[in-house]
């Protein structure tokens, strides 16, 4: 399996405060791999960064073995597109217009291809879009705006989808349709997704591998099964007591 992404000794600072603390990891192209932890572990500083959303203090990540640019929009174009925490779609915009602005980054036939083929694939994959595709994105329901912002993300065709926290706020129920979706995306295009998710029972159990982030550091990697059958993160993470 080769390796999409690799991050090496990773700094992230805000002021003073260390966010990530030389954070080391990779991620296999093809797989779906997870970030578990608490609240200010710094997993969302984490998908930032690899998004270009946030800048490097000190060391790199690699794609495909060249560094990443620093622009967001330069990363987008190399292949990253990020799923921000609370979806932030544009509420006054149009579905159709939401799911454009996916589009910003594309050149030439990419972006030809994105404004034909593409959309119709989002489409299909979220049918609820294509009823809803002339409403505002206000009007839609938590679950549908969050199927809006992953579309609106896969119409810049990444090689890597970011997810930061797509369960949250979302009636379990729809959970587990967008998960599905999620899973079909990876099983059936063969898209390499990188989870952030505070449900770490659902990230372990849809990833080949994963993380746990803790205060900046990560303190235990393996496969999904290997962390959910571990006695420290079903304790601190999944509610076993023993």
């Amino acid at each position: 399996m080769s390796k999409l992404v690799e991050i090496k000794d990773l700094y992230s600072y805000y002021g003073g405060i260390c966010a990530l603390n030389g954070v080391s990891l990779y991620i296999n192209e093809g797989e779906i791999t997870s970030i578990v932890g608490s609240n200010g572990a710094g997993k969302s500083t984490l998908m930032r960064t690899i998004a270009g959303d946030k800048q490097i203090d000190s060391g790199e990540i690699l794609m495909n073995g060249e560094p990443l640019p620093k622009l967001v929009h330069d990363v987008v174009n190399s292949g990253i597109s990020l799923v921000p925490e609370g979806r932030h779609i544009f509420p006054a915009l149009s579905v159709r217009e939401n799911l454009i602005l996916g589009t910003c980054a594309l050149k030439g036939q990419e972006y030809k291809r994105a404004m034909s083929e593409t959309l119709e694939e989002v489409i299909s994959l979220f049918p609820i879009l294509g009823k809803r595709i002339k409403q505002s994105g206000g009007t839609l329901s938590g679950g549908e705006q969050q199927m809006l912002a992953i579309g609106r993300a896969l119409m810049a065709h990444p090689k890597l989808l970011c997810l930061d926290e797509p369960s949250l706020g979302l009636a379990p129920i729809i959970i587990d349709e967008v998960f599905d979706k999620i899973i079909q995306l990876n099983k059936e295009k063969k898209l390499t997704v990188l989870l952030v998710e505070q449900n770490a029972y659902l990230a372990l159990d849809v990833s080949d591998r994963a993380y746990v982030l803790n205060t900046g550091l990560i303190t235990l990697e393996g496969t999904g099964k290997e962390l959910a059958e571990n006695p420290s993160v079903q304790e601190e993470y999944l509610g076993v007591t023993r």
